[in-house]
């Protein structure tokens, strides 16, 4: 057989450990901590030839799994195998896709085979290595199942068409929240092009002794956006939309926003890191439902918007912050600052800590209606209510004790 052949063959290695073959005390187990986003008790029961330890010091290998939305629809996971004690510096990654119209069972069994195929490497270094049974494709199973290419007449196109209803129903109160929603998107290595559109009606009812209270929202909107990317770092494009909103006193609103990006790091390492700096310069213009507090029935504002955003998923925990400053160009004490921050991180072994904040200060209220709200407005949420800041602080933490190994799932009563 050419040696090419050879080569195509072997490649396409696909790996069977027969568990139940394994005899208690014929062989010790590596122990694996897996963080992922996915159905862990799946991957136990998958892949029972290992020891599924829940912390990462007393683990043989580590295995971090990044996922990411593609443009098809799907998701692509990144799985990153690191390894510790005898198999130091014996790192690997593996790329794993699904399509639009994968269910959870179809995601978790791929998920699985490829994690399996992942620890391959560190199981042929172990007494195990002579319980591994191999499974070698032809050249004609190679072929049949390859995927073949084929025209796209969607030429990359994603759409979904979503709606959602719901009634509620009590002896005093009474409500009816009704949305219906349409995206639309096409991702290539160069452009990104997005089309959202909703529609949002609800409605609540009150009823007490002597009176009675109706509560109505309407909130819908056009949102569209293209950017082309301008190479590893940069990126490029524009923003617009239009919208009504009865809570935000607006009859109608729309905006134009040309904007340009900076990611520090290339955009290939997204799944792991990013420090992105995003500048919209632009103008928005507001048709009011009733006169403002500043005397405006429609107004015509030029803004600009500076947002950084932050993330790193390592090994030590993850850390996510967002900050956004925005204000008006020929006002700029109209302004608004948004920051929001989320970290996890590992202290020591078993120990964990979160922090999250969320403050915003708000200074560009310009679509308040003139005259007090009343209390139905207030206890309704009709429209909004005047406010310099919004804060939200959190902080917890976990200490994790006890067995080290987590391998049976039990899912009973």
């Amino acid at each position: 057989m050419p040696c090419k052949l050879w080569f195509r063959t072997f490649s396409l290695l696909l790996i069977s450990l027969l568990a139940t073959s394994i005899l208690p005390g014929q062989t010790e187990k590596i122990n694996l901590f897996t963080d992922c986003d996915c159905d862990q008790n799946y991957i136990r029961q998958a892949l029972p030839y290992v020891n599924h330890v829940r912390d990462q010091g007393l683990s043989d290998v580590q295995l971090f799994v990044y996922d990411i939305r593609l443009g098809s629809g799907g998701r692509s996971y990144t799985l990153s195998f690191k390894g510790r004690n005898d198999f130091q510096d014996l790192d690997q990654e593996l790329l794993y896709e699904t399509g639009p119209t994968a269910t959870n069972d179809d995601v978790r069994k791929g998920l699985a085979r490829k994690i399996a195929v992942g620890l391959l490497p560190y199981l042929v270094q172990t007494d195990m290595v002579d319980l591994i049974q191999y499974s070698v494709q032809s050249e004609e199973e190679e072929t049949a199942d390859a995927i073949t290419p084929t025209d796209d007449p969607w030429n990359n196109w994603i759409f979904e068409i979503r709606g959602e209803g719901e009634i509620n129903k009590e002896t005093s109160r009474s409500g009816i929240d009704l949305e219906f929603g349409f995206e639309g998107d096409r991702v290539t290595d160069d452009w990104r092009i997005r089309t959202d559109a909703e529609m949002n009606y609800a409605q609540s009812e009150f009823r007490g002794e002597n009176e009675e209270f109706l509560s109505k929202r309407q909130r819908h909107y056009i949102r569209a956006s293209v950017v082309h990317s301008l190479g590893n770092h940069w990126s490029a494009g524009v923003f617009s939309g239009i919208q009504h909103n009865t809570y935000n006193n607006l009859n109608y609103a729309y905006f134009l926003h040309p904007a340009i990006e900076y990611n520090i790091y290339p955009y290939r390492e997204v799944l792991r890191r990013e420090i992105v700096f995003a500048y919209r310069i632009g103008f928005f213009q507001n048709d009011y439902i009733q006169t403002t507090i500043f005397d405006q029935n429609r107004e015509f504002i030029p803004n600009h918007t500076l947002n950084v955003q932050t993330r790193f998923r390592q090994p030590w925990g993850d850390i996510y912050a967002n900050l956004e400053l925005s204000t008006f160009l020929q006002d700029f004490s109209k302004n608004r600052v948004e920051f929001y921050s989320r970290v996890s991180v590992r202290v020591f072994k078993g120990l964990a800590v979160q922090f999250s904040a969320n403050l915003d200060l708000i200074r560009d209220q310009i679509n308040l209606p003139a005259g007090e709200a009343s209390i139905e407005d207030i206890l309704l949420r009709q429209r909004q209510i005047a406010t310099s800041f919004e804060l939200y602080t959190g902080v917890g933490l976990s200490y994790t004790f006890g067995s080290a190994f987590n391998n049976i799932v039990n899912t009973r009563l």
